[in-house]
């Protein structure tokens, strides 16, 4: 049976460059192609793909947090990210978001191709940069060992900025979604590392990842 693979890119002509190349594999199957994330969220739910081929950086829904909405739906979809962003912020909270995989969109396309089949099967695959990211990000990396008590460290506007860092938003995008200046975001991001010990935006992403998600 063919994989069933989406692929969201806010960019036409690579999204349907990658479409393209992967139509030549006889075992994939495209069914979709998403402008940005909220369509890549629709699309998974009217189609269930087997695999989504995600960017980060779209409009009117990113990458990072079309992952996590696709992923909630709870219909076994694998999520493998696609970009030109390897930034270690990005990295770890699309992995923080349950994304499958990690991947740059100069990989060659076999090789494109065989993550997509390993990602199928249940592994999880990062391209050598994003990996050696990862490893380095964890090893230094000293996420509290008990559970924290967000309702006692913070307020409730603040337990609001914390989830929407998990969910990969910047300042800006953060102060836009609850209607707030972004000095004010800036102010309650520099409380809320303090409170609750992140030493910075990826480890209060991850920090929100396990409180946060039920």
């Amino acid at each position: 049976m063919a994989i069933k693979i989406l692929v969201a890119d806010d960019q036409e002509m690579v999204r349907h460059g990658i479409a393209n190349l992967l139509r030549f594999q006889n075992d994939f199957q495209i069914v979709g192609e998403a402008a940005h994330g909220e369509e890549a969220v629709a699309m998974a739910r009217d189609f269930a793909p087997d695999v989504v081929l995600m960017d980060i950086r779209m409009p009117v829904l990113n990458g990072i947090e079309a992952t996590a909405k696709i992923l909630a739906l709870k219909r076994g979809i694998k999520v493998l990210i696609l970009t030109t962003f390897d930034d270690d912020e990005l990295v770890v909270q699309a992995l923080s978001n349950g994304a499958n995989g990690y991947l740059l969109k100069d990989t060659p396309s076999d090789q494109i191709a065989s993550a997509v089949r390993a990602v199928h099967d249940g592994s999880t695959l990062l391209c050598p940069t994003v990996a050696g990211k990862v490893a380095s990000y964890l090893s230094q990396a000293k996420l509290p060992s008990s559970k924290l008590n967000l309702q006692k460290l913070l307020t409730n506007r603040e337990i609001e900025v914390l989830r929407l860092i998990g969910q990969g938003k910047n300042n800006k995008e953060i102060a836009s979604y609850l209607n707030i200046a972004e000095g004010t975001v800036k102010n309650h991001v520099s409380h809320i590392f303090a409170q609750i010990g992140a030493r910075d935006r990826i480890q209060a992403a991850m920090i929100a990842q396990e409180e946060l998600t039920p």
